[in-house]
Formats: structure tokens, sequence, C-alpha cells
């Protein structure tokens, strides 16, 4: 049991030892606070849940960063939450001290980061981050609650760039035929497979087997800090498929194959002109977006004799219009700066709608798929498109019918 004294200066000192046996001691006004302070933490001792008055000195920085050195996640989980806790939550957080943190100072700041240009989704890991840090220093009895509980970040709203569906003559007769040679199989096969990019890129001879028209989905190629390298697994157990390829992609990569033969030990399917793997950023702004230009999925791209005008829409909605010389400068202005678009991952999205409408069952979605859980396959990856037909048909609004519809019967 701890004790007081009482100083020169006419304050209570509480002296009491740790689970540790270190003595501490603490000062305070008077003696009935320093005698409360005491029994609260004889009862936090023999609970099990004390936590020392000085541990909260301890700066979220430094407790942030043994907390990262102890991760052992996918290193493009690690990559993703490194660059986070580097550019958004330790110059925020780091050089305060974990005690004085709370929870209206954390949900100002979530409230403050949903007003900047970053992605809802971007500000959500910056809270689930900051949340992590202190819920490890609970557990590690340096704070006695976590001030990240219950601060919400706002719902993400739904734009009109957002979840775009290509139907499959856009992708057949605008897509590919605007996409490069050396890439037009490579689309083919990620839009009618439903492939996830790293699944895609990492296609080996050896996981191809045209005569069968199918291919199996056994790896995958991460990406950290610009460089790649293979992962001998897929995303999860259910990743680990084989899925069947339409004739007429099958020809696609037969045809791909005569151009440009496999090379190297990996006998990789799908390869940059240096042989090597496919970087998801570069093809992204180099191959992918000026496609969509020219395929006239994005902005707008019109020959004005000898010139080429350049036409996008920003983030804002403000329209903006350049002129150039070549093409190829057009397409690039509009690739660069016009907002959303339809991203390679929505080639994957398109796949799952087509097949939930043309009626293919649940569970084979999920497995071709690749989901590990059906909620998966019904909430995120199947939207179905809209039937006018069906919903004008059930209205029935034939103006000679003189009576069997719905208001006759009210």
């Amino acid at each position: 049991m701890g004790f007081v004294n009482r100083s020169d200066s006419g304050k209570w000192k509480a002296f009491w030892r740790e689970p540790s046996g270190k003595q501490r001691s603490k000062t305070f006004a008077t003696k009935r606070e320093a005698l409360t302070f005491l029994a609260q933490a004889e009862t936090s001792k023999s609970g099990g849940v004390y936590v020392s008055p000085h541990a909260g000195r301890t700066l979220f920085g430094d407790h942030a960063r043994a907390w990262m050195e102890s991760w052992n996640n996918e290193a493009t989980t690690v990559a993703r939450d490194t660059s986070i806790m580097r550019t958004h939550v330790l110059p925020k957080w780091g050089g305060w001290q974990l005690g004085k943190i709370d929870h209206l100072s954390v949900q100002a700041w979530v409230t403050e980061l949903t007003r900047t240009t970053l992605a809802r989704s971007t500000v959500a890991e910056c809270k689930r981050l900051t949340s992590g840090v202190l819920r490890s220093a609970v557990r590690n009895r340096l704070i006695g609650h976590n001030p990240a509980d219950d601060v919400k970040v706002p719902r993400r709203r739904v734009h009109d760039t957002d979840d775009k569906i290509a139907t499959r003559r856009e992708v057949r007769d605008m897509i590919l035929p605007a996409t490069p040679d050396r890439y037009r199989a490579l689309v083919a096969t990620a839009a009618f497979s439903g492939l996830r990019w790293g699944e895609v890129i990492a296609l080996c001879m050896d996981a191809v087997d045209l005569d069968a028209g199918n291919l199996q989905v056994i790896r995958t190629v991460i990406e950290v800090a610009g460089s790649t390298s293979f992962k001998p697994y897929p995303k999860s157990r259910a990743g680990r498929r084989t899925v069947p390829l339409p004739a007429w992609v099958v020809s696609e990569i037969r045809a791909h194959l005569e151009r440009y033969p496999v090379e190297g030990p990996a006998r990789m399917l799908f390869t940059n002109e240096a042989g090597g793997a496919l970087r998801r950023t570069l093809f992204r702004a180099r191959i992918w977006r000026p496609t969509l230009v020219r395929a006239g999925l994005l902005g707008h791209l019109e020959h004005n004799g000898d010139r080429f005008e350049a036409t996008w829409t920003g983030r804002a909605g403000d329209a903006h219009t350049t002129v150039w010389e070549r093409e190829r400068d057009a397409v690039t202005e509009i690739a660069r700066n016009q907002f959303g678009g339809l991203t390679f991952h929505d080639l994957r999205h398109s796949y799952g709608t087509w097949l939930a409408d043309d009626g293919v069952p649940v569970n084979k979605l999920q497995r071709v798929m690749g989901h590990e859980n059906v909620t998966t396959t019904l909430k995120f990856y199947v939207r179905k498109t809209e039937d006018h037909d069906a919903i004008l048909s059930a209205l029935d609004d034939d103006p000679d019918d003189d009576g069997g519809g719905v208001l006759a019967a009210v």
C-alpha cells in the first residue's frame, strides 16, 4: 500500500510501487486527492489494468515506429501503410505525447482530412493506422484508453465517375482496337477472365492451356517502391482457381505469342518491351488511359485541319480545352488531366456484372472471381445493369388498356 507525505510547499505527495516494483510519486493539491489516487492505483493493480501516470509522456512517433517494426503483413501492405504513416499520420501526431491525445483532437483531424483532396479511403486508412498505434499503447499500458475509438469517417459519396462498367461491345469494338498491339491480348484476357492486375501480369506459360481454353491463377506479381516480384500464391486461398477463356480470346493470345514470343526463365505471357514485368502505374499512364482517349471513352479529342483539340474535365467539373499540333500530345494531355474514367480494375467489375446479368449462379461466379466469401461477390462486384424494359413492361402503359393496371386495383 502507498502512503502520502506533505511537502514543504504545503502540497501532498503520493508514493506507491508499480507492479514492476519501481517506486513512483505524484504531487496533489490536497491530501484527499492523493489518497483517492492511491486507492485507484491499488484497485487498478489488483485488477491487472494499471497504467502508470507517467507512461503517457511517450511520444506517439516513438511508439508508432516500434509498432511498425512488429508488423508481419504482406510486403505490399507494409509499403502502403508505411507510406500513409510517413505522409499523413506522423506529421500530425509524431511529436505528441500519447497521454495528450484526446478524442476531440483526433475527430477534428479526420474531419479536416476529408475536406482536402484526399480520397475517403485514404482518410479511413489514416484513421485506422492512428487508432492502431493508440490501441497498441493501451495494450502496453502506456495510456488507459484509445482516444480514436468511435471517431467517425464521413461516408463516401457516390460520384458519376465511380464504378464504371464497360459493356462487352465497348471492350471489343472500342477499347481493344485502340489498344497498342503489344498489350491487346493482355486487355482482352483481363476483361474476359476477370483476373486482377497482379494475377494477369503474373501469367506464365505453365498456367495457360490454350488447347483446353483455360488459364490457372497460381501466382501473382506484387509491386513495391517501383520494383516488381513474383509472389508464389494468389491473394487468398480462393484466388487459386481455373478460369475458362472465350475462343476468340484464345486466338488473341495465340496471335500475341507469334508476334511476341515468350523469353526468359519465367516465360511470362505479358511483358514490357524489355521483357520484364509490367508496372501498374506506368501502364496506367502510358497505355491504359491514352487507349481510353483514343477509344472515345475519356475526355474528347477532335481533329481540326492540321491541329488536334483536347478537351477534358477536372475534378471540380471545370472544362478545359487546348490545341496541339500532334495527336499524341493531345491524347497525353487528356489522359493526364481528365478526372475519373474507366480503370483497369473496372474490367474485373464488368466481367462479374456480365456473368451476373447472364444468370450465372452466384456460387459459380464466386469461384471464378476468386472470392473467399460469397458476400464479397454479391456486395462489391455484382452490380446488375438497369433493365428498363422489364420495368416498362410491368407498368404496361398501353393507352388502349381500359382497366387492368395497378390503378384499377386501387
